[in-house]
């Protein structure tokens, strides 16, 4: 689901259900956890594209952790294992002291984000800017041909192996840009005591931000529900309206 929809609320409550209901061992982390570090956003940035210094888009994770963690989950002999931990407010990982620590084999991993389950667009489709970003910052292509790549890839390799995918669908765009809003407001107040450190951003900070993630938002809301497992309809008030349960 989009940015700001509710995707870390509805798995936190299937993983409080899995959990106290049916007795799994649950571990739920977002796609977000796995961002580069700054340093290395800004070498990408340096050696591909400056928009890639922007985190979000595909290229701007650690895609490697990801499959090696998802490769040892399935382990019978399963070890402790360390996964990163990304603090959005200083926009760079948390110190290792603070990551997360998986001690034993989890039944269910509930795996969140964004772009989570997104695919790759046709290449014809990348000509056109959608949005003021692209045409000013990215006149040559290069970054959307980039992060294209990476979904047609890397990530593709990642999302083949979810089980099931469950959608968030928003009415539209602008809608998510609201959300996505109130969520820096609560990330602010959240941290409010150190503000002066922190990458907190204004309302034209976050419409800004979200240029970066609006191609693949909008490719997501228009061909997600047709592969997804489950489809959530939001309505305007965040509430979810319908849902829908697809066949396999």
């Amino acid at each position: 689901g989009g940015q700001g929809s509710g995707k870390t609320t509805i798995s936190s409550i299937i993983s409080i259900i899995l959990n106290k209901y049916f007795k799994l061992n649950v571990f739920k982390i977002s796609i977000d956890d796995f961002y580069s570090t700054r340093k290395q956003r800004f070498y990408i940035s340096k050696k591909i594209h400056p928009l890639l210094m922007t985190r979000g888009v595909p290229g701007t994770h650690d895609i490697n952790i990801m499959l090696d963690f998802f490769r040892k989950s399935k382990n019978k002999k399963f070890q402790n294992f360390k996964l990163p931990k990304f603090n959005k407010a200083i926009d760079d990982r948390c110190k290792k002291n603070q990551w997360y620590s998986i001690k034993s084999r989890p039944d269910v991993i509930i795996f969140e984000g964004w772009c989570v389950g997104a695919k790759a667009e046709k290449n014809n489709s990348l000509k056109k800017a959608i949005n003021s970003l692209e045409k000013t910052n990215d006149t040559k292509m290069i970054w959307r041909k980039h992060v294209n790549q990476q979904l047609k890839m890397k990530y593709k390799k990642l999302y083949d192996q979810l089980d099931c995918l469950l959608y968030l669908k928003a009415k539209n765009f602008s809608l998510l840009q609201k959300w996505r809003m109130i969520q820096e407001k609560k990330l602010w107040l959240k941290n409010r005591k150190e503000k002066i450190k922190l990458k907190i951003m204004s309302k034209g900070d976050v419409i800004n931000f979200m240029q970066t993630y609006q191609r693949i938002t909008q490719n997501m809301l228009k061909y997600a529900p047709k592969y997804c497992s489950i489809l959530m309809n939001l309505n305007s008030n965040h509430q979810i309206k319908t849902v829908l349960y697809k066949k396999k």
